[in-house]
C-alpha cells in the first residue's frame, strides 16, 4: 500500500512514491506557490522579535 501525504499547499492527498515527482506537493504549481510564500516571508516563524541594536548602545541597563 502506498503511503499518502497531504499536499502542504492545497491539502490534496498525494501518493508518496516515484510516480509523484512533486511530492509532498500534488503538482509543480503547489510546490512553486509554497516556495513563493516562504520567499515572501508570509510563513514567518513565530517567536520573540529580535532586540534592536539601538537599545543596546544607549547605555541604559534594565
Amino acid at each position: 500500500m502506498t503511503r499518502k501525504v497531504k499536499c502542504p499547499t492545497c491539502g490534496k492527498p498525494v501518493p508518496w512514491d516515484e510516480k509523484s515527482p512533486w511530492r509532498p506537493f500534488c503538482s509543480e504549481r503547489c510546490k512553486l506557490i509554497d516556495l513563493g510564500e516562504w520567499a515572501s516571508e508570509s510563513h514567518r516563524i513565530p517567536g520573540q522579535p529580535a532586540p534592536s541594536r539601538h537599545d543596546d548602545e544607549s547605555g541604559h541597563h534594565h
